[in-house]
């Protein structure tokens, strides 16, 4: 019991006297930036079905230094001007070719789930079936957070392909026989 107090004392000393809450809740907020994207070809309805996943505070502070909103995602006060800008921002940071040729996505909606928004996307009758390579640009937060990555798993024809995209080095392609 004696030693357990010791290494009490020792670690007391490790840390300035002080320290308020206030310091304590600046670092509450997370200290790394991610998005995930999923990307999987559904066969049956040669669909391209695209869930991203995002942190709802830096989504919002993307829309506030771009476009000047405030978004309030996930209250009922959310700005109806949000769903516009999000659509116009992914557009511009998300870009999918298949066979060396753009294709263009339709957003289908979002919720909240925790401390993240999550966003739904397709490509409807996406020529997947007979496509021999499908490559993603994906530049989400890379303007706002110079750390950020973007973690893209693109599911197709039984294969996996997962990249980490990050400002520099943001595409990544899956090639089919």
């Amino acid at each position: 019991m004696k030693e357990i107090a010791l290494i009490g004392f020792f670690f007391l000393g490790l840390f300035p006297s002080n320290l308020s809450v206030s310091d304590f809740e600046e670092d509450l907020s997370h200290k790394f930036y991610v998005s995930v994207t999923r990307m999987e070809h559904k066969a049956s309805t040669d669909e391209l079905q695209i869930t991203t996943r995002i942190f709802i505070d830096d989504l919002e502070k993307l829309l506030e230094e771009r476009y000047g909103i405030d978004a309030g995602l996930d209250t009922s006060q959310e700005n109806p001007l949000a769903k516009e800008y999000l659509i116009k921002y992914l557009k511009a940071k998300m870009v999918i070719r298949i066979n060396g040729e753009l294709v263009s996505y339709d957003y289908l909606g979002k919720r909240f789930e925790y401390d993240q928004v999550v966003l739904y996307m397709e490509v409807p009758k996406s020529g997947l079936k007979t496509a021999k390579s499908i490559a993603v640009e994906c530049d989400l937060l890379n303007d706002l957070f110079e750390e950020q990555k973007n973690i893209v798993h693109v599911v197709m024809r039984g294969k996996k392909k997962s990249y980490v995209l990050i400002r520099g080095n943001n595409k990544g392609m899956l090639n089919f026989p």
